[in-house]
This record gives structure tokens, sequence and C-alpha cells, in this order.
């Protein structure tokens, strides 16, 4: 009995102490996956003599800079584009006076619309929520700066450490499992690597048909809202396309109503030609499995882990599947009709079409 209770108290604090680090071990898991990422730049400069840390420090800084660069001016953009529908606001809501005066016979008039605005009690009770949320939204972002600071610290050494920690891992594990622990270390890379730039192939080329597109309408800060749609309908997956398009036809909303619309078109049409043709030529070597085993394990990693889970669901599924790949025996398959999709029976089966085909002399006789 005391043997139980000892047992049951070791499981629960075991399974409070996970709770409590859940969120850490997220933040490992996603370090890990981007340290897996950018193994290939690191050990490629490292290998032409430079030091692993400051390898790795390179590329941070590069990526540092990337997406700095990115967020002041989509940043930038926004701004502008917020300041361009305040100052045009009076002249919306004329236009929408005019409208609904021409339409309905009424007599609506600008003033008496923004007094009622004014002291509408909405408002009043958004402004009250807006103020009183101020501090929730200081301390999401003071979280997300926290994790994202935990993040980078936890990736940059994994990458500078890696022969270090493979040593480590390796010291423990007999020489048959060494190898395995290897060969399976070296497929994460290769497929987490594949996977990442591969999207970031796609990004490019998306990033580059769109801003064509946003350029020839006229469309303002064309190259940033060319370098959000590569980037978010890549690295978001299943909703990421509809998330990237949407920015892009509300300010070319604002510039022309029919311009959102052939963005719209556009996004659409570009959508499937990715689909079809870019995506499976791109990621056939890095990361060769099925659609639709690459759905699920979106959805599936989604259920587990959220937007995290998403994200590094198809590298991880793809590097199980590499790794179960070169353990599982293969067999010749027969030459069967019904393996190619034909419905025709194989040889030695019959049924009751068989028989009925068979001919009427192969019967025997009836005795008369």
């Amino acid at each position: 009995m005391v043997l139980a209770l000892a047992l049951i108290a070791v499981f629960q604090l075991g399974t409070w102490a996970f709770h409590q680090l859940t969120g850490l071990l997220i933040n490992i898991l996603i370090a890990f996956f981007l340290a897996l990422a950018i193994e290939p730049a690191v050990s490629r400069m490292a290998a032409r003599g430079m030091r692993r840390g400051l390898a790795t420090f390179l590329v941070f800084l590069a990526l540092t800079t990337a997406v700095a660069g990115f967020v002041t001016l989509l940043g930038s953009m926004l701004a502008g584009q917020i300041i361009k529908m305040v100052e045009g606001f009076p002249g919306y809501l004329d236009s929408l006076i005019r409208w609904i005066n021409d339409s309905f016979h009424a007599d609506l008039k600008r003033v008496d619309v923004q007094e009622g605005l004014l002291h509408s009690d909405w408002l009043r009770t958004y402004a009250q929520n807006s103020a009183a949320g101020v501090l929730d939204v200081s301390q999401q972002v003071l979280g997300g700066l926290f994790q994202l600071l935990t993040v980078a610290l936890f990736s940059f050494y994994f990458a500078a450490d890696g022969p270090r920690l493979r040593r480590a891992l390796c010291s423990v594990l007999p020489p048959a499992r060494q190898a395995e622990v290897l060969r399976a270390w070296e497929i994460a890379v290769d497929k987490t690597g594949g996977y990442l730039y591969s999207r970031g192939l796609m990004a490019l080329i998306s990033g580059i048909a769109h801003y064509i597109l946003l350029q020839a309408l006229g469309v303002p800060y064309a190259p940033v809202l060319g370098v959000w749609v590569g980037l978010v309908s890549q690295f978001i997956p299943t909703i990421g396309t509809y998330l990237a398009g949407a920015l892009p036809m509300l300010i070319a909303f604002t510039v022309a109503p029919w311009y959102a619309v052939w963005v719209l078109v556009f996004v659409v049409i570009y959508q499937q030609f990715e689909n079809y043709m870019l995506q499976p030529k791109l990621t056939a070597k890095s990361v060769d499995i099925h659609p639709a085993v690459a759905f699920g394990s979106v959805i599936a990693g989604t259920a587990l882990l959220g937007a995290v889970g998403a994200l590094i669901a198809i590298p991880a599924v793809a590097t199980l599947q590499a790794f179960l790949g070169a353990y599982v025996k293969r067999y010749a398959v027969t030459d069967d009709p019904r393996v190619h999709g034909h419905r025709g029976r194989g040889p030695g089966v019959s049924g009751p079409l068989a028989r009925i085909r068979r001919p009427r002399a192969a019967e025997p006789e009836e005795a008369s």
C-alpha cells in the first residue's frame, strides 16, 4: 500500500511538473527544429574553417535583419494606410450618405451621423473596453518577446553546439544505437532544412508573382505586400493563403473596388497552380510525402500543439517516414490487374460472372 501511494504521488508530481513546463518544452521543440533548419548553412560555413559559434551568429544576424526589415516595412505600410483611411473617412461617409439619400429618399446629413456616433453607447463601451485591455495586450506582448528570446537562445546553442550535443547523446548508447541516432539526426536535418528551403523558394516565387500583379494595378506598397503574401501563404499552414490574400485585397479596395476582385481571382488561380504544378516539383526530393498524409499531419499537429504543431508537423512526419523506410522490408508486387486499378479478377479466382461466361460445351451433359 505504501509503494502504491508513493507511485501515485510520483505520478501526480510528474503530471503537475509536465503541465507547468509545457510552455518551455514547446519552446525547446521549436528551437530544435529551427536549429535543424539552419544546420546545413552553419555546417557549410564551419567546413570552410569558420568557428561554429561565429557561423551560427552570422546566420542568426542575417535572419534577424531580414525579419526586422520586413516588420518595419509592414508597420510603415499599415500606418500609412490607416492615416489615409482616417483622412478619407469624411469622403467615404459623404459617399455613403449620398447613396442612402438617393436610394431611399432620406435626408441624412454628415453632422447628424457624426454626432450620433460620438454620443452612442456602443462607442463609449468600446472605448472603455479598449482602455481596460491595454494592460492585457502589454502583458501578451512582453510574454511573446520573452518566448521569442527563449527560442532564439536555445536555437543558437543547439546549432552552435550540435556536434557536442550529438557526442553527449551517443556516449550513453551502445555502438549499434549510436549509428541509428546519427542516421535519424541526419535525416531530420535534411528533411527540415529541405522543407524550409523549398518553402522559402515558393515564398519568393509567390511574392514576385503577386508583386507584379499589384504593381500593374497601381496598388500602393506593392513590394511589401508581395513579401507578405509570399511568407504568410507558405509558412502558415492551411489558412495562410486566405490570411495572405486578405490584406492586398483590402488595400486594393481602397484604390478601386474592382481591383480587389482581380486580386482575389489571381490569388485563387495562383493557389491552384502552386498546389498542382509548383509544389510537387519543388518538394518531391525534400519532403516526399503524400498530400493526404501532409494534410492529416497538419491537422494532428494543430490538435496537439496548435500553430506550432501545424508548422513542424510536415518535416516531423517526413523525417519519421524516411527513417522508417530504411528499416521496412520491401517486396516485389505481384503482376495482378487489381494492382493497377482494374476490376478484373486475378488468376485462379472464380466467381458468378466467370461461371456464367464459361462455354456451355465445357459443362457436363445432363443425363437423358
